[in-house]
């Protein structure tokens, strides 16, 4: 599903304009990066949570030639499914 999938879903359940609901699912997205760009969580009930976490350097190895390569530190995003949407998924 893609957003403009989510986008025609939502504007047929609650009979608003398409270009409204996309605007407000754009919104949204983008108050959730901004969040997790500051480093915040973004905890949704009965959904999930958002956080970034830091993943350590570490050795890795070229594949091709077996030569050692330092991988730098980095930040990840993670998400946490809350438990209403791990027991609809189940």
């Amino acid at each position: 599903m893609t957003k403009k999938d989510i986008v025609i879903k939502v504007s047929n359940d609650t009979n608003v304009a398409q270009i409204d609901v996309k605007k407000v699912v754009q919104k949204t997205l983008d108050v959730v990066v901004e969040s997790l760009e500051r480093g915040e969580t973004v905890e949704l009930r009965n959904f999930g949570v958002f956080k970034v976490k830091n993943r350590r350097g570490r050795i890795g190895r070229n594949p091709r030639t077996g030569e050692e390569v330092q991988v730098p530190e980095k930040k990840v995003v993670v998400f946490k499914p809350g438990l209403i949407l791990k027991a609809k998924v189940k």
